[in-house]
């Protein structure tokens, strides 16, 4: 004879208190079984180990190797003829001038206009016998031109101040808010961050689903003496996990190799982290549930993920951007992870900037899931 199955753990009767603690614990070891299974797969699977561990990492250290050193933008000029105002500066005021530009003397002065324009030279300076100093430079960098026209404009009024003999009425006293010591990683770190947690939620629920109702998984696991929450809050861990595993290596190499100091309750990236891996894996279990090809899935995130990416400030800030792309970004779960891991990671901020984006964060997580689940199939049509 064939023997019989049943999908519910056959328990006499009369030990209805035994029953229960069995099937607990059956539940428990049924939860780390499929912890554990998921968590060596994704280990022997190395393509997913480097996309989502590795990856993100290679942004971090190319991004922070690149601007380890910077600081003030440090310009390349022309001086064309004599320039009384530069010629006549010495001492610590001629040194401080060489800290931010290097000036080169040429004669030509529409040769050197065609180099500015080239980008050889990022500006060109010249006097008049009149004593009018004209600058030109090149609008290519935004940020060098600006820099530039400050640099020209206070040597200008240190050297009105000078032949006047005059103190100046006023003065101001610029200093910022942050140390003084704050480095580019600062701002990037947070950002990067992010966009490695986004991408390893989302992707991972949803190629994960896709792939085991392709497989037949879900379908074995739904005949199983298993619940679906189990099968669902051990994936849920997994995430977690590897998330976890994402910040650590992230503040690790950040704080060890390119000088990230932490400030203010920075150990609340932790929480938030959390808070975020939940909301992202909601929008991999929506983008799992609609798709019913691995390719598909892997598109929808796509679709998703990089837009998301781009409009939150991951990779730069959006603050001279038009009103209506922050007012899309402000919509978008990454773009209040950045900002709160920002606050609590380098810029001394405490439990209250943190608190309402992990309410938000877990809200937005609940509403998703519900319309994940609405939308769920165990097997493909």
């Amino acid at each position: 004879m064939t023997p019989t199955t049943s999908t519910e753990p056959k328990v006499p009767a009369q030990r209805g208190g035994r029953a229960g603690a069995t099937g607990e614990r059956e539940r428990v070891s049924a939860f780390w079984s499929l912890s554990r299974a998921m968590l060596l797969g994704m280990k022997r699977d190395r393509t997913a180990t480097f996309f989502i561990l590795l990856f993100p990492l290679v942004f971090l250290v190319f991004f922070g190797t690149v601007t380890k050193g910077s600081g003030s933008p440090h310009a390349k000029v022309a001086q064309v003829g004599a320039v009384k105002l530069f010629d006549s500066m010495q001492g610590d005021a001629r040194n401080g001038l060489n800290e931010v530009l290097t000036i080169t003397r040429t004669d030509d002065e529409a040769a050197t206009l065609e180099k500015v324009r080239k980008g050889d030279f990022d500006a060109m300076i010249e006097q008049g016998p009149d004593g009018k100093v004209e600058l030109r430079y090149s609008a290519a960098d935004t940020v060098r031109a600006g820099a530039l026209q400050g640099i020209l404009n206070s040597v200008v009024q240190s050297a009105n101040q000078a032949a006047t003999g005059q103190p100046p009425a006023y003065v101001l006293d610029s200093q910022q808010v942050e140390d003084k010591s704050l480095k580019p990683i600062q701002f990037l770190t947070p950002g990067l961050l992010g966009w490695a947690v986004a991408t390893g939620a989302v992707f991972g629920a949803a190629l994960t689903l896709v792939n085991w109702r392709k497989t037949k998984v879900l379908r074995r696991l739904r005949l199983a003496p298993i619940s679906a929450g189990t099968v669902v809050s051990s994936r849920v861990v997994v995430s977690l996990l590897t998330a976890l595993l994402q910040s650590a290596v992230f503040l690790v190499v950040a704080t060890g190799f390119f000088g990230l100091k932490l400030t203010g309750d920075w150990w609340l990236v932790i929480p938030l982290v959390i808070c975020a891996t939940l909301a992202f894996m909601s929008i991999g279990l929506l983008a799992g549930s609609v798709a019913k090809t691995e390719e598909a899935a892997n598109g929808i995130s796509q679709v998703i993920v990089l837009p998301m990416s781009f409009l939150s400030g991951s990779f730069f800030p959006l603050d001279d951007a038009p009103g209506w792309l922050k007012a899309i970004s402000e919509v978008m779960p990454l773009h209040y992870l950045v900002t709160a891991a920002q606050s609590v990671l380098t810029r001394g901020g405490g439990v209250m900037d943190a608190l309402p984006t992990m309410g938000g964060l877990l809200l937005f997580a609940a509403v998703l899931t519900a319309v994940a689940w609405k939308l769920f199939k165990w097997e493909d049509d």
